[in-house]
């Protein structure tokens, strides 16, 4: 059962819907304003990226949102990125306190 997603041509919400094989023969209605008129769209997808690429495009000079703080994969970045420009080696126990951060157990235990 492939799971399409489909946008409202009234009010562009787009939503998911599970698809029986005999239900893809017409758009469902949308399940914000009822309107008949929805368009199979391209899904969203996840990339993923290795530590290493995501330290080399870290520019710490660019000011960061605050989605950017949200995520847990961005602790010890600059640390990180600024250590690699030095040519300095952090050693594991630096990287096992950046990933006990990341995991939210150095609060924890912190508490």
């Amino acid at each position: 059962m492939p799971i399409y997603e489909y946008e409202c041509g009234r009010c562009g919400a787009v939503a998911s819907q599970i698809v029986m094989g005999s239900d893809r023969a017409g758009a469902p209605a949308c399940p914000q304003c009822g309107a008949r008129g929805t368009r199979r769209v391209m899904s969203t997808f996840a990339v993923m990226e290795t530590e290493a690429s995501r330290l080399q495009r870290f520019d710490p000079s660019q000011a960061r949102g605050e989605s950017f703080y949200k995520d847990a994969r961005n602790v010890g970045l600059a640390a990180k990125k600024r250590a690699q420009q030095m040519g300095v080696d952090l050693g594991p126990q630096f990287e096992a306190t950046v990933e006990k951060a990341r995991s939210g157990k150095l609060i924890k235990d912190m508490s």
